[in-house]
């Protein structure tokens, strides 16, 4: 079979799984879900086996440590994976919920319905958990999904998607509520960001050049974000030791994610205050630093920043660091330079942390806290299916609400309009 009549067939069993899902209860669907955490924690050995292909093959053609660490699947990821699915069990189910009913003069009532988008194509990179996440934030919320994973993380995927079908059956949902697309082949992308007919949004995550590809190729609309390129100000009214704490854990919890810190932005005044200790801090951690002249005052052996570094998103124990005049320039060079993911500012001073919510153009501004909670799970939402930096339909950590929309509703009891 071409790929083009395979993925034909996979979005045609798509639209009807979705269909059969729409009209299941909240209870059918935390049942599936529960059913597939069972069958998730059961299939540890074959998921690790799986894993240690794609593992093998990963070192073999010389990945990044980081990507290593997020295509890994040992028993702490399978847990939180189990967990994952859990929690999304757990969440309240959006769909059905109806709003903003109000009469009209003629004796009619409006209001709205949440509802399901439909199909959903989801395509990833290297971390085989977003097959999990992607696929309970999917069902819960009465989407079908078709998944496409990255080719380094090809076995592991099929070895989640066992799991999920054996869930899903387990329950009496079509096994094709999920569906994760058996062929590395790039034209399945292709094929998939083109099928108007069956899917109705398409999700990437992954790297920019990923992402740029199918925001660019895409005949159906997508859900996206390019990068993370997320700064820490130090203001010059911050408490030093909540800086150095939420700066080095926005920076060093994690390097290859995309709520990492990238560019850390100090107030002159704050400057010698914070980075002296700060700067020995994240060295010692093994986090090489480039900055602006000013800023290698304070560490000499400091590589001067370049222009790309200030729009660069690292993934990688690597930072930027300028310092500036005020809080208006910190502003300017995260709206500039920034990916309008998340970005935070640390300060005592309540009219200047308002100011800097109101003015930071990002997803999600944080106040005295690291980027890293960027999350969904930290936000309530369960998993996440990404992270959105666009301002239409949805925008940051993408959870249940976003993969649904709303259709109007009109009440009458033989309403007739006549004029």
């Amino acid at each position: 079979m071409s790929i083009k009549n395979y993925m034909e067939q996979v979005g045609r069993q798509a639209r009807d799984a979705s269909r059969v899902l729409a009209r299941a209860s909240t209870q059918d669907k935390n049942d599936a879900l529960l059913a597939m955490a069972v069958a998730l924690d059961n299939a540890r050995p074959q998921l690790k086996l799986a894993n240690k292909k794609d593992m093998d093959a990963g070192i073999e053609k010389g990945l990044t440590p980081s990507l290593l660490d997020r295509l890994l699947i040992d028993d702490a990821k399978i847990s939180g994976m189990v967990e994952g699915l859990k929690q999304v069990a757990g969440l309240i189910d959006p769909v059905g919920e109806i709003t903003d009913m109000a009469y009209r003069p003629s004796g009619i009532q409006i209001g709205k319905m949440r509802v399901p988008l439909g199909v959903i194509g989801i395509v990833y990179e290297s971390r085989p958990n977003v097959t999990i996440d992607a696929a309970s934030l999917c069902l819960k919320s009465g989407n079908a999904a078709i998944l496409r994973g990255g080719s380094e993380a090809y076995y592991s995927n099929q070895a989640i998607a066992e799991a999920i079908v054996v869930g899903l059956k387990s329950v009496g949902l079509p096994e094709n509520v999920v569906q994760v697309i058996n062929t590395t082949d790039r034209e399945a992308v292709g094929e998939l960001i083109s099928m108007t007919e069956y899917v109705d949004v398409v999700v990437p995550r992954g790297g920019k050049g990923l992402i740029e590809r199918i925001s660019k190729d895409a005949k159906v609309p997508v859900i996206k974000h390019l990068d993370g390129n997320c700064h820490v100000y130090i203001d010059n009214e911050a408490d030093i030791e909540k800086a150095i704490r939420i700066a080095m854990n926005a920076k060093t919890r994690r390097y290859g994610v995309c709520n990492a810190m990238e560019s850390l932005l100090v107030h002159k005044d704050i400057a010698a205050r914070v980075l002296p200790d700060l700067a020995k801090a994240l060295i010692e951690k093994g986090v090489e630093l480039v900055g602006c002249l000013d800023s290698k005052a304070y560490m000499e052996s400091m590589e001067l920043a370049t222009e790309e570094d200030w729009f660069t998103e690292y993934l990688a124990p690597k930072l930027s660091v300028k310092l500036v005049n005020n809080m208006d320039e910190a502003i300017s060079h995260i709206n500039h330079y920034g990916s309008h993911h998340t970005d935070a500012i640390v300060s005592q001073n309540y009219s200047k942390t308002r100011v800097f919510m109101t003015e930071v153009d990002s997803a999600s501004v944080m106040v005295n806290a690291s980027t890293s909670f960027a999350d969904g799970f930290e936000y309530g939402f369960g998993a996440e299916i990404g992270i959105s930096t666009d301002k239409i339909h949805a925008r940051g950590p993408v959870g249940l609400l976003g993969l649904t929309s709303q259709k109007f509703i009109v009440l009458g009891d033989g309403h007739t309009r006549d004029n």
